[in-house]
């Protein structure tokens, strides 16, 4: 499976700051699940808490007592970049000049290896892996001569990829999102404060009120009883680049995302992936919980019945999600059980979103084979992976992706299925209200940003990597 990134909540100004925060990252578990942390402040300062695991692990009702003030800011991470360490956990917090900054990141910079080189040359001390602290060691410069939107401007010049940030200092939150507008970021409103959330999922579970996307390129400042719209002082590109796997797997089907609702847009992956390629089965049925929504989609247009014979454990954390692949292939034995007399002799035909590796779809179709599947045939509501994503998924190198290394014919053969069918482009673009917009580089190859010093997840790791 494909691994994501990280999810980022902040609010203003609210009584609740801190149980709101945690409620928010509750809502996005699904995009990290490697550590969480939340801090606010107050007119005693600054506080802190954070930890590795989930958000119910990491928060009890005395940490989140401490969390005192009515601003705050909150991260739920999968690491892209440097290691799974509770040195790497967010949100990043420093002290310059008695002033403590809060720096929250969901995305990964292209040139941060660079940078890091750079800054060390100047004097620039790293005590993470993560390209998070790189950005804050810009930030901090910038605020010798900047106010906090400037410095956070200035910032933002200096970085190229994916990034979308929450920054606090001084009473004031700085919400921003790329030029390309990789990943989404969201501003609502709640009890008359201002909350953003890399998911309007978030906002659901708070009952707040979703306000808009943030635009790419787009800076936000709340200060006081105000909030005021800036741009980027970089060029702007003709278009946006949202990756379109937020809506092909990693946002929670229930989320508005570049303002299109999941949930539809995977419905209507699978439709057309049925108008595409329909096989003579019995029945359709997803591997859940991503195939759920194309194999919906598919079922109502091939007018094939559709059956849940694979039942997840919701008590199993994403596979993709765990840091190890020793974790990851137990997540694949325990987190879906058959329902066996739905298999036995039966033609089936399998929806899923994606295929990457290929590891766990062949211990799937390896275990249908086993209870009895006369015919197993797999759809896939996206095109081929054919090439690595350096704005924030953790697959970095051709050599990890099974579609790069083997055509449909050997894939088929290695999947041991009677066939596969992965969704065009067209059919995936035609799934969507502005396929103009959207970052096809993972299937084409055709970068919007290049990444020529990208040296993988680990590329930042040094002296400081073990911590």
């Amino acid at each position: 499976m494909i691994k994501h990134e990280c999810g980022v909540f902040g609010i203003y100004d609210h009584d609740e700051a801190a149980r709101l925060a945690y409620f928010g990252l509750y809502a996005q578990q699904h995009r990290g699940q490697e550590s969480a942390g939340i801090v606010t402040f107050d007119k005693d300062g600054v506080h802190e808490h954070k930890g590795m695991g989930l958000v119910p692990d990491v928060f009890t009702e005395a940490s989140l007592k401490m969390l005192t003030g009515r601003n705050a800011v909150g991260h739920v991470r999968y690491s892209t970049t440097g290691s799974s360490s509770a040195g790497n956990a967010q949100p990043f917090l420093t002290t310059y000049k008695g002033r403590a900054i809060a720096l929250a990141h969901n995305g990964n910079l292209v040139n941060a290896g660079q940078l890091r080189e750079d800054l060390e040359n100047e004097g620039a001390i790293f005590s993470t892996s993560n390209d998070t602290e790189v950005f804050m060691h810009l930030l901090v410069r910038a605020l010798r001569h900047n106010d906090l939107p400037g410095a956070v401007k200035e910032a933002c010049y200096r970085v190229r990829g994916a990034y979308c940030l929450l920054v606090m200092m001084d009473g004031i939150l700085v919400a921003v999102r790329d030029p390309h507008g990789f990943h989404p970021l969201a501003l609502g409103r709640m009890d008359g404060s201002h909350v953003f959330a890399s998911e309007t999922c978030a906002f659901d579970l708070l009952e707040a009120e979703f306000v808009r996307s943030v635009a790419p390129g787009e800076v936000v400042v709340v200060e006081g009883n105000s909030m005021r719209s800036e741009s980027l002082i970089q060029p702007m590109p003709k278009k946006p680049a949202q990756c379109i796997f937020e809506l092909v797997y990693f946002a929670r089907p229930d989320s508005y995302v570049f303002d299109e609702q999941v949930y539809l847009c995977r419905k209507k992956m699978g439709c057309n992936l049925a108008n595409e390629s329909t096989p003579d089965v019995d029945f359709v049925m997803p591997f859940p919980d991503s195939g759920i929504y194309p194999a919906l989609g598919f079922a109502q247009c091939s007018g094939l019945p559709y059956e849940h014979a694979m039942i997840r454990n919701h008590y199993v954390g994403r596979t993709f999600i765990q840091p190890s692949q020793s974790m990851r292939s137990f997540g694949v034995r325990v987190k879906i059980n058959p329902v066996r007399e739905m298999i036995d002799g039966k033609r089936i035909c399998i929806i899923d979103d994606s295929i990457v590796r290929g590891t766990t779809m062949m211990t799937r179709v390896k275990k249908l084979r086993e209870l009895g599947a006369r015919e197993v045939h797999i759809r896939i509501s996206s095109p081929p992976v054919i090439s690595p994503c350096y704005y924030g998924i953790d697959f970095s190198s051709r050599g990890e992706l099974i579609a790069a290394q083997h055509n449909l014919a050997e894939i088929t053969r290695k999947l041991d299925v009677d066939s596969l069918h992965y969704l065009s482009i067209e059919g995936l673009l035609g799934s969507v209200a502005q396929p103009q917009n959207y970052c096809m580089a993972c299937f084409t190859g055709n970068y919007p940003v290049p990444c020529e010093d990208c040296g993988g997840k680990f590329k930042l790791e040094g002296s400081c990597g073990s911590r």
